[in-house]
């Protein structure tokens, strides 16, 4: 039973057992769900927004609606991938990974959905019933969590791949 440099034991770290060409892919997966995510939300953030808090009254409903439904689409399975494999990684952090990576990747995920079921649903609502220009405008304030915690994860993610020896 080899020792990670934590000094704690190979087992109590990988109790599934995975082979390391797993938790490679399973590293490489994350980081790709975490582009995914920080490209969609700087797309939201710079362009999405922006147009959505100049929405004219009469159509601001139609159109908070409709975001909701296309965007929903569109994260759904990125957002499920990010969420399973942050999970494993914590479970089962790969060798050559310093247990600080996958619990920081935790954390901002934890960020990032809070701020989207604490801040945007609730004015994302708000502009589905009662639009005007300041809940638009509070999007675009308030987006900026999720902006910069899923722009870290592809950090988190780069670093663990480095790590693991899939770049470099």
């Amino acid at each position: 039973m080899q020792l990670q440099k934590s000094g704690i034991s190979k087992g109590f770290l990988h109790p599934l057992g995975y082979s390391s060409d797993v938790l490679g892919y399973l590293v490489l997966v994350n980081l790709l769900a975490s582009c995914v995510m920080a490209g969609i939300i700087w797309f939201v953030q710079h362009v999405h927004y922006p147009l959505l808090a100049q929405a004219s009254p009469d159509s601001a409903v139609g159109v908070a609606v409709e975001h909701q439904r296309r965007t929903s689409r569109v994260v759904a399975l990125p957002m499920a991938v990010e969420g399973f494999s942050t999970l494993a990684l914590l479970v089962d952090r790969p060798n050559g990974v310093w247990w600080i990576w996958p619990w920081a990747g935790a954390f901002l995920l934890a960020v990032a959905l809070g701020s989207t079921v604490f801040l945007s649903v609730p004015l994302h609502g708000r502009m589905a019933t009662d639009p005007d220009a300041q809940v638009g405008a509070r999007l675009v304030a308030t987006n900026w969590p999720r902006t910069i915690a899923w722009s870290m994860r592809v950090v988190v993610g780069v670093i663990m791949a480095v790590q693991m020896g899939n770049f470099g």
